[in-house]
């Protein structure tokens, strides 16, 4: 999918591409992202969960700040030469691409080594000794050290890192969960067996993106929402009273 001029000032609410400064396109499947050539004033993106490939085209971003890019397709760390020159990016989450590697160490100290002006890296604080000890190393993932097998990067067996992922995406959910001043949503709700970690983490991803784009919406559209909420639990309702209805 292409991200086109209609579609940014859209989600943006803008009039044009230059006025915005912060924009949210998550999960949407984006393959080409070369609009944000004519973006040069941004100062957030958040493009998570998404099927980009390079970042070519955010070396233009000179005032990018926060960058979120977990769960893309980018699979060699020489994509980090287009954010080099990039003075203003604190912030990058890259977490869950192919380019991370199966080597968590090596891949953290050869992002900072590239970019070493950030202060977060994938949601964690870039602390003084880390950042020495990557100015230090020569020795650079610059591709991943080839596709993990019967493990996954932190050791365990495939099924085990599936509870690890889908965790780390709740974690996610419940702090967007408490910005709109809602109750956390995981925990019974979300624990998983083995056989049904695939289509709970569906589920997880799919609250996740709710969550976030609420956060974009104006009084009118929550309303519509709320609406469509109401009249969906209502079904459930009538419907579970069916249930009740036959069993007895």
């Amino acid at each position: 999918m292409k991200l086109t001029r209609s579609l940014v000032l859209s989600r943006a609410k803008a009039s044009d591409l230059e006025s915005i400064k912060k924009f949210n396109c998550w999960g949407c499947n984006l393959t080409d992202i070369s609009i944000f050539t004519e973006m040069p004033n941004v100062e957030v993106l958040t493009l998570s969960a998404n099927n980009i490939s390079t970042l070519e085209h955010i070396a233009s971003c000179q005032n990018l700040s926060e960058l979120y890019l977990r769960r893309n397709n980018i699979k060699s760390l020489s994509e980090l030469s287009h954010l080099k020159n990039l003075t203003c990016l604190k912030v990058l989450w890259l977490a869950e691409n192919p380019c991370c590697g199966i080597d968590p160490i090596k891949y953290r100290l050869t992002v900072l080594r590239n970019l070493p002006g950030l202060q977060k890296l994938d949601n964690q604080v870039v602390t003084e000794e880390e950042l020495a000890l990557a100015l230090e190393d020569r020795e650079e993932a610059i591709n991943p050290p080839g596709p993990a097998t019967a493990s996954s990067s932190n050791g365990l067996p495939d099924a085990e890192s599936e509870y690890d992922h889908l965790n780390y995406s709740m974690e996610e959910t419940d702090k967007n969960a408490a910005q709109l001043g809602m109750k956390p949503v995981s925990g019974d709700k979300f624990s998983p067996s083995r056989e049904s970690v695939t289509s709970l983490k569906k589920k997880s991803h799919t609250l996740e993106a709710v969550l976030l784009l609420l956060k974009d919406l104006d009084v009118e559209e929550l309303k519509t929402v709320q609406c469509a909420t109401e009249n969906k639990l209502r079904a459930h309702s009538r419907q579970k009273e069916k249930k009740t209805i036959v069993q007895h």
